[in-house]
């Protein structure tokens, strides 16, 4: 992709946010509306959006996969190392709420859609195998920093059952062994499909809305947005180029691991009470500076080759 169709894109999905907020304040997204049609892109949408994308790419894609899955891998360790030593100093409460934000981020619901946007439907068959650990990770480490490091017998078990990922199953059984999917099945697959970024958007409008912004800045949070969306992703293109992946795997890869702290941040840290105002204020904040953050990625991955 080059630098004008990155822009394009990115141009594109900046009016497709501004809609859900125009949405929001005129009152036509409700806070349960906004729940219902987050769990429907979750549950259904991106499914759908998933299990296309796998049925129509060509099975010699497989090759990939691996180099796909290792970068993931070696990507949320080291998030999850770098969660361990970076926030001592800091108050219990703030501790938790950034080491899970570290290492989960919104990936899996904004990444999801952007990655489709910028690489077509063999960036979304790559973010959902690089997804894996996180999706891993997050049901069972991240959830385990806010029960106190209490093991969760079931959370693998609702990692593994995770819609997004048994979407992932279906499709490269589609893809490995060539399963024909019939046509009118395929079709409606494809039409939910569509709908993954402009709703999306729309739905990370409406949460833009939902903080002031002159509360949000902090020594605590600016620095932080600068570890999510800079330090990681940077770290994440080295991982892509010591392992020699092809320029299109570093690309999703790299704008993966910039998004912004992920929307169960705030949803955690009310189910366990802890310190729910510092989570809204780091999930808006970096969600707000990653629709800055992102484009320039592209033009760096564009300006060196590696896009």
């Amino acid at each position: 992709m080059d630098a004008q169709s990155m822009l394009k894109m990115q141009a594109i999905m900046f009016l497709l946010m501004a809609a859900g907020i125009w949405a929001k304040r005129k009152g036509l997204m409700t806070d349960a509306g906004k729940k219902c049609l987050t769990d429907m892109i979750l549950h259904i949408i991106v499914p759908c959006n998933i299990v296309y994308a796998f049925a129509i790419i060509d099975g010699s894609a497989m090759q990939t996969f691996g180099t796909v899955l290792l970068i993931g891998i070696v990507t949320e360790i080291a998030s999850i190392l770098l969660s361990m030593v970076l926030y001592r100093r800091l108050a219990k409460g703030e501790q938790t709420i950034l080491k899970y934000a570290t290492v989960c981020s919104n990936a899996g619901f904004m990444g999801n859609a952007i990655a489709e946007g910028l690489f077509g439907s063999i960036g979304m068959v790559y973010t959902s195998i690089y997804l894996i650990p996180q999706r891993l990770f997050m049901w069972s480490v991240g959830v385990s920093y806010f029960s106190g490091g209490g093991k969760d017998k079931k959370a693998i078990f609702k990692a593994l059952a995770h819609p997004c990922l048994i979407a992932v199953y279906i499709g490269i059984a589609i893809m490995t062994f060539r399963i024909p999917v019939p046509e009118i099945l395929l079709s409606a697959i494809k039409k939910s499909s569509d709908c993954c970024t402009a709703l999306s958007m729309f739905v990370i409008g409406a949460i833009l809305t939902e903080v002031d912004f002159r509360t949000v800045f902090s020594k605590k949070t600016m620095l932080f947005s600068a570890l999510r969306l800079i330090g990681i992703p940077a770290l994440t293109l080295g991982v892509c180029m010591l392992a020699g992946a092809d320029p299109l795997v570093t690309g999703v890869a790299v704008i993966l691991a910039g998004m912004p702290a992920g929307a169960t941040t705030s949803i955690l840290a009310a189910n366990y009470n802890v310190e729910e105002r510092f989570a809204a204020k780091i999930v808006v904040l970096t969600t707000a500076l990653s629709m800055v953050t992102i484009p320039i990625w592209g033009l760096v991955l564009i300006a060196t080759g590696m896009a």
